[in-house]
């Protein structure tokens, strides 16, 4: 897909880390490379912090010679650049205050496997358009942001769709989510319909967890886990709130997964949780 930048996000974030790695084996602090290179103080910490919007070559290249890099990192990290220079859709200005992070959309589409669980709402990759309408009927933004903020939703269901690189999801979805009233019965309908057919892919799982079998540990958890398909690439996860989603440290992420796992195995299998979809199409008012 245009603009789809397909490796872009990830490729950066890998590409601070590596950085910042050579550096701390020179012993020497940020703000003297700066000094070397004759760059504004707070160049490469910026770098190091990922908070670059694309690496330039030139700068990369100096990077590598005052750190004296060997000739395979040197060729990992020009690559990781080059891959890291596409402009993807969602840094549109167009999106600018509907992605504020930035990077979510990024992350999400460069994962090699994607680990969600929303405990009152369904994951955005598998809402319908209805759905995702009544949803932002009843926040506070205007008409405008939510019609952008909808496009852009849609747009990042596409990497299910991807012919090669598409990401497994194993998604965790309550009863609850799944009990609102919201829209027509034909939307709710439309939507479940949409569960299950989602759930024949052979690249998601999606798991229920249903009233009848009590509490789980996910009851107050809003996850959303990427792994990469670099194998020494640390996991990342976002926790989300009605404003913003935030990403956690490495440290703390594990901790989630291992909380994440927890959740999955609290949900009945994916074969009942097809079955119970089917249950409440039929049972729907």
């Amino acid at each position: 897909m245009e603009g789809d930048a397909y490796g872009a996000t990830i490729a950066k974030r890998r590409l601070s880390r590596i950085l910042t790695d050579l550096r701390l084996q020179t012993g020497h602090p940020a703000n003297h490379i700066c000094d070397t290179l004759t760059w504004g103080r707070g160049k490469v910490g910026r770098f190091e912090a990922n908070a670059w919007k694309r690496p330039e070559m030139s700068d990369i290249r100096d990077l590598l010679r005052v750190y004296e890099a060997d000739e395979a990192t040197r060729r990992e990290v020009e690559d990781l650049a080059i891959r890291a220079k596409p402009r993807a859709w969602w840094r549109d200005s167009y999106y600018q205050d509907v992605f504020e992070d930035g990077e979510f959309p990024g992350f999400e589409a460069d994962a090699s496997e994607i680990r969600t669980c929303m405990p009152l709402i369904l994951p955005g990759l598998l809402q319908t358009e209805a759905y995702i309408r009544a949803q932002m009927e009843v926040g506070t933004r205007n008409a405008e942001w939510c019609e952008r903020a909808l496009r852009g939703r849609l747009r990042r269901q596409a990497i299910l769709d991807r012919d090669e690189n598409a990401p497994r999801l194993i998604a965790l979805i309550t009863e609850a989510s799944l009990r609102y009233r919201w829209g027509s019965a034909e939307e709710r309908r439309d939507q479940i319909q949409h569960l299950i057919k989602a759930g024949q892919r052979t690249n998601v799982e999606i798991r229920i967890l249903r009233f009848q079998d009590g509490f789980h540990p996910g009851m107050n958890s809003l996850i959303n886990a990427f792994t990469f398909p670099y194998p020494d690439e640390p996991p990342m996860v976002y926790l989300e709130t009605d404003t913003s989603a935030k990403e956690v440290d490495v440290n703390e992420a594990r901790s989630y997964l291992d909380l994440f796992e927890r959740i999955r195995s609290a949900a009945v299998s994916e074969a009942e949780g097809s079955a119970f979809l089917s249950s409440l199409v039929e049972t729907m008012e």
